[in-house]
């Protein structure tokens, strides 16, 4: 029986990972988009960009993982139907629940693999996330382009012609102090300043204009700074276990914990399920795996997001429970009454 499960254990892992892999990558390139964007508000090298990535990987693993698996299981048990391995298992005596114990063991492993990322990994990676973010806003690191409208430094707009290394040419700034009162700034050049914590905008060569309903004032200065003055925000960390704890008193937070639970679930109740229309008589029975794959992975989405979205603690109990009486009743008549 050792040799029967590291056979099947090994055909699952071979097509576990021919699917997992391709599904990983374009996951991974739409969360590295969404990272880029950032590149728009802060400036980001390519050591920065690998790190922001990294935070994102407990996400696109779990949500990538289920259907990998669903779809892996499907393949390799129909795989193994046509090719009339499993009717041989059969032949010998192994009857259908005891071909299918050793994918039982790999999706019990693989939720909770996915209960540890969805509990402990992905908080933490997007609290990491979060501070990265606000810690380059306070940095004001900001990736200002030539010739764009609309940009801001602080409370002033900014408008640029030319930036060359840093130094920006033909500068004008906007400031709008209250419904009577404007300014207006405009330098030869101008740079970014970063000191002890504090950003400003240094102003070389140019002129400064305040204006209101009744004057006009005009100054001309060799050098100005202007202070970014938005407020600084310092990310606050919090333990795990405060984290969830919140799901006690937050429904939002509830909602969340029990979605993440049921999909963490998904590989060990799909087993009899999928197992259900997988493990067929090719001479008798038609290989229907898309529709398969199809169906139970909507199935469980549709669940998971109900319960996203109404969830109670006892309809999360409902839930798994009846798939995995839903799952055990149709194995038993589709496969154990035969095999």
């Amino acid at each position: 029986m050792v040799s029967v499960r590291g056979y099947i254990s090994s055909n699952f892992t071979k097509s576990f990972l021919t699917i997992f892999v391709p599904f990983f990558m374009i996951i991974s390139l739409v969360y590295l988009v969404k990272i880029s964007i950032l590149t728009a508000k802060i400036q980001i090298n390519f050591g920065e960009l690998i790190l922001l990535f990294s935070y994102s990987l407990p996400d696109i693993v779990f949500y990538t993982l289920p259907i990998s698996f669903v779809t892996s299981l499907d393949n390799v048990l129909i795989r193994l139907s046509q090719d009339n391995e499993l009717i041989a298992l059969y032949a010998l005596g192994l009857k259908a629940k005891k071909v299918l114990s050793s994918l039982l063991i790999l999706g019990f492993l693989f939720s909770i693999l996915l209960l540890a990322i969805s509990f402990l990994a992905m908080p933490l990676s997007k609290q990491f996330y979060k501070a990265f973010k606000e810690e380059k806003a306070n940095d004001a690191k900001l990736n200002i382009v030539a010739g764009e409208l609309g940009q801001k430094f602080g409370d002033y707009y900014i408008y640029v012609e030319k930036n060359i290394d840093g130094l920006f040419q033909n500068v004008v700034i906007y400031n709008r102090v209250d419904r009577d009162n404007e300014q207006f700034f405009s330098a030869k050049t101008g740079q970014l300043n970063n000191k002890e914590s504090i950003t400003s905008l240094l102003l070389n060569d140019g002129y400064g204009y305040t204006y209101s309903q009744i004057k006009l004032q005009e100054a001309k200065h060799k050098s100005l700074d202007l202070y970014n003055s938005v407020k600084k925000r310092h990310f606050k960390f919090e333990d795990i276990v405060v984290f969830w704890e919140r799901a006690f008193t937050e429904e939002k937070m509830m909602h969340r914990a029990l979605f993440f639970i049921f999909i963490s679930l998904i590989p060990f109740l799909s087993v009899y399920l999928i197992a259900s229309f997988s493990m067929i008589n090719p001479r008798y029975q038609a290989n229907r795996s898309f529709v398969v794959i199809f169906v139970v992975t909507l199935f469980f989405y549709f669940l998971a997001s109900s319960l996203r979205k109404w969830g109670e603690p006892w309809s999360l109990g409902v839930a798994i429970i009846s798939v995995w009486v839903v799952g055990q009743v149709l194995f038993a008549r589709l496969v154990s009454k035969y095999f």
